[in-house]
C-alpha cells in the first residue's frame, strides 16, 4: 500500500489550522500514512496551541499520526513545506506520496483518495491537484499555464482582440471541467510522487512567497514529469487568508522578488527584462484607455511604476540559493534545525 505524508504549514492561524487537520484526517482514512503540521516560526503562541490540541484530541496516536513541528525560522511557503516533507514519516520511513494541504484548505472526503488513485493510476504523472471551489461553492480558477512575456503582454493591456490573439499564452485557464493535464497547479491542495522530489529537488527557497509552485511543476515538467488536474477532487479554500493577498494597498516586496528570480532563473535576464517590458508597455496602453473609459484599474496603486523600479534596482543581483538535493533524508528534529 502507498504511503503518504500530508504537509500543513500553519503561519499565525492555529484555529484555522486545526480545521483544514480534521478535514484533512477525514479524508486520509483508509490510506498509510501520517500528517506533520509545521508552524513558520509564528511567534504568536501557535505552536503550543497546536501541539496541546494534537494532544487533546489523541491525534498523536492515531492511524494517521499528527506531529506538530517548529520550523525555528519563517522562510516563507517553500521553506516551510521543505521543513515538513523532509521530516518524513514517523520513525523515518519514506513516503511514496507527499501531500500539501493550505491550512485555510478543507478537502472533501474523497478528495485526498481521488489525488492518490490518480496518481497510483498514470505512472507518467508526477503531481495532480484539486478542483479548488470557495467555502460557497464558486469554482477558483486554479489550472495555469507557465508565465512568458506574451503572457504578461496579455494580463496588462486588457484588449479583447490581443487576448484572442495570445489566447495560447493566458496563464490562468477557464475552469477544467474534466480531469487534464496543465502546466501547473495553485499549491493550496497538491500532490506529489516522492521520486519526483528526489529527482527535482524540494522547492527553491529563494522564493518566500507565490512562483514557487510554478517554478516546482516547471521543473518537473522539463524532467519528464507533467502535471493533472483531478476534478473528481474537491477541496474548499478561503484564500490569502495568511498572506493577507486581498487587502494589499501596495504590491508586496516578497512578490516582486519571486516575479523577478521566477523569470530570471527560468529564462535568463534578457528574457526577464523583456517580460519587464512587456508588463509597463501594455499596463500603459491600458491606463491611456482608462482617461476615456470608466473601468476599474484593476491593478494596486502604483503597481507599473513600482514593478519597474523593482526590476532596475535588482536585475543584477546574484541569483538565489542553490536548489536544495538529497530532499527525502527525514531529520528527526522537532524544533529548530
Amino acid at each position: 500500500m502507498a504511503r503518504l505524508l500530508t504537509v500543513l504549514l500553519n503561519w499565525r492561524t492555529p484555529d484555522m489550522t486545526l480545521r483544514a487537520a480534521e478535514a484533512a484526517l477525514a479524508a486520509m482514512q483508509g490510506i498509510e500514512g501520517a500528517l506533520v503540521i509545521v508552524d513558520n516560526d509564528s511567534g504568536d503562541g501557535s505552536f503550543e496551541r497546536l501541539s496541546a490540541e494534537v494532544t487533546a484530541r489523541g491525534w498523536d496516536q492515531g492511524r494517521q499520526q499528527v506531529r506538530v513541528l517548529q520550523s525555528g525560522h519563517n522562510g516563507g511557503f517553500g521553506a516551510g513545506n521543505n521543513f515538513g516533507i523532509r521530516a518524513g514519516l514517523p520513525g523515518g520511513e519514506r513516503p511514496d506520496y507527499v501531500y500539501l494541504l493550505n491550512s485555510d484548505a478543507f478537502p472533501a472526503k474523497d478528495a485526498i483518495h481521488a489525488l492518490l488513485d490518480h496518481l497510483e493510476a498514470h505512472p507518467q504523472t508526477g503531481l495532480a491537484g484539486s478542483f479548488i471551489h470557495g467555502p460557497e461553492g464558486e469554482p477558483h480558477r486554479t489550472a495555469f499555464r507557465f508565465p512568458s512575456i506574451a503572457s504578461e503582454f496579455e494580463g496588462q493591456i486588457r484588449f479583447g482582440p490581443v487576448s484572442r490573439l495570445l489566447r495560447r499564452w493566458i496563464v490562468a485557464q477557464p475552469i477544467p471541467e474534466r480531469t487534464i493535464r496543465v502546466d501547473w497547479l495553485a499549491g493550496a491542495s497538491l500532490m506529489m510522487r516522492s521520486k519526483v522530489l528526489d529527482e527535482i529537488g524540494l522547492f527553491d527557497e529563494s522564493f518566500f512567497l507565490y512562483f514557487e509552485e510554478t517554478d516546482l511543476c516547471r521543473r518537473a515538467a522539463l524532467a519528464g514529469w507533467p502535471t493533472d488536474y483531478v476534478v473528481e477532487s474537491r477541496v474548499a479554500h478561503i484564500g490569502s487568508a495568511s498572506t493577507g493577498m486581498k487587502t494589499w494597498g501596495r504590491i508586496p516586496q516578497f512578490w516582486l522578488d519571486s516575479r523577478l528570480h521566477y523569470f530570471t532563473k527560468n529564462h535568463g535576464r534578457l528574457y526577464a527584462a523583456g517580460a519587464t517590458l512587456a508588463t509597463v508597455a501594455a499596463g500603459a496602453l491600458w491606463r491611456l484607455r482608462l482617461l476615456i473609459q470608466r473601468k476599474n484599474r484593476g491593478d494596486p496603486p502604483r503597481y507599473l511604476r513600482d514593478l519597474a523600479a523593482h526590476h532596475l534596482r535588482h536585475a543584477f543581483r546574484p541569483m538565489g540559493r542553490a536548489q536544495p538535493r538529497n530532499t527525502l533524508h527525514p531529520t528527526r528534529q522537532g524544533h529548530k534545525t
